[in-house]
């Protein structure tokens, strides 16, 4: 059997954490953990299999070779000795990805050229490339564009790593109608995962907009993969069995329930969001799953059985009026602890003025972004005490 590759998952800042325990849940040990994401080995089926199932990973990488250059004549060696033809179709022209950090190659330009022509040596072609914009600019289509090769130079060590993702993972292929400030998958995945849903209980998102919570949840409690409807880079490296790749998808197919076995719901008082939410939902093959309504955050129904409130409420830039945010905030809080006494909550929270406003006893589990936002995933659980909110 051929050697397992060295790989890697990059996460979003704080999430990190949650990529090695859903890494170990399918099985696969982490074999190292940072603030960019987590190291594992795999081989091809395993590498697919965190592409499939992984929910708060951004993508997944392949690292080729890591060796020490100090000058052009070195890399140009090296970067010819890493075996292309296995993961590039030949001729493909590939998108470089180049960082250079307190290295004697510092102009990632020209480490760019050298590479492509490595590349080009080994799997025939020009030698041309093109300059991959950062994932945090990412505003791509959903299907694999240009093969993505990242390198990545720190004082003068090369690591070499090709994607094997495509598109970034938060792009699961269903959420075509987005709000004014959709919430990326990963990260409502990350937030219910953060609060331990399970799918054991009802989940509600009383501020659903795009509906991105709610049917994150569903794909959560059927035990669904999230990469099920998508294609990833992966399918076009020149060895790429087809034929296993289907069993694998009828495999994970198998494994899910037919049906979330407790309610989900989202609501939001815009109707054109609630429209595109139970269209996405459809895409997303949750539709019989989640209930969607158009509805006020304060003629939230009061909620019988304990279980889970996940929600991201406006703040920062989304509205402009800061007396009329922090009027939100309260009020949230008040129909939770008159509507969910006892709930779980788990709320992206942006700064401790605003989430003062909810007067609930939430503790952050972890700390992120969101749209370049310094955010906290608060959690807590929702007393059952129906104070009054301070105005001050």
């Amino acid at each position: 059997m051929t050697r397992p590759h060295a790989a890697f998952a990059v996460a979003a800042p704080g999430l990190a954490p949650l990529v090695a325990e859903e890494l170990r849940a399918i099985g696969v040990r982490p074999t190292a953990v940072d603030e960019a994401g987590v190291a594992f080995a795999a081989h091809d089926t395993g590498i697919w299999a965190a592409n499939l199932r992984l929910r708060t990973a951004s993508r997944v990488l392949v690292r080729l070779a890591e060796f020490r250059a100090e000058d052009f004549r070195t890399l140009e060696r090296e970067a010819r000795a890493v075996p292309w033809e296995a993961f590039l179709a030949p001729g493909a022209a590939p998108a470089l990805r180049v960082t250079c950090r307190k290295s004697r190659l510092y102009h990632s330009g020209a480490v760019a050229g050298r590479v492509a022509d490595a590349i080009a040596h080994r799997i025939g072609g020009p030698g041309a490339w093109a300059t991959a914009a950062p994932d945090e600019d990412d505003e791509g289509d959903d299907e694999p564009g240009a093969p993505l090769v990242v390198v990545r130079f720190v004082h003068d060590v090369c690591t070499v790593s090709v994607d094997s993702s495509g598109a970034l993972l938060h792009r699961r292929g269903y959420r075509q109608a987005v709000g004014r400030a959709p919430l990326r998958e990963t990260l409502a995945a990350a937030m219910l995962l953060a609060a331990g849903y399970d799918g054991s209980a009802p989940l509600v998102d009383p501020l659903c907009g795009a509906g991105t919570i709610p049917i994150e949840g569903a794909l959560i409690a059927r035990g669904m993969a999230p990469g099920r409807h998508r294609r990833f880079a992966f399918e076009r490296w020149p060895r790429f069995d087809a034929d296993r790749w289907r069993r694998m998808l009828a495999e994970a197919d198998e494994r899910a329930l037919p049906g979330a076995p407790h309610p989900i719901l989202g609501s939001d008082r815009d109707a054109g969001a609630i429209e595109g939410a139970a269209a996405n939902a459809e895409r997303a093959g949750v539709g019989g799953d989640v209930r969607l309504e158009r509805r006020a955050l304060s003629a939230l129904e009061p909620l019988p059985a304990r279980g889970w409130v996940v929600t991201n409420p406006p703040y920062g830039k989304r509205v402009g009026d800061s007396e009329a945010l922090r009027d939100l905030w309260a009020r949230l809080g008040d129909v939770l602890r008159v509507r969910a006494p006892g709930w779980r909550a788990a709320l992206l929270g942006p700064d401790t003025a605003l989430e003062r406003q909810l007067r609930m006893p939430l503790a952050p589990a972890l700390r992120t972004t969101n749209g370049g936002i310094p955010v906290r995933v608060l959690v807590g659980d929702v007393p059952a005490d129906p104070a009054p909110h301070d105005e001050g």
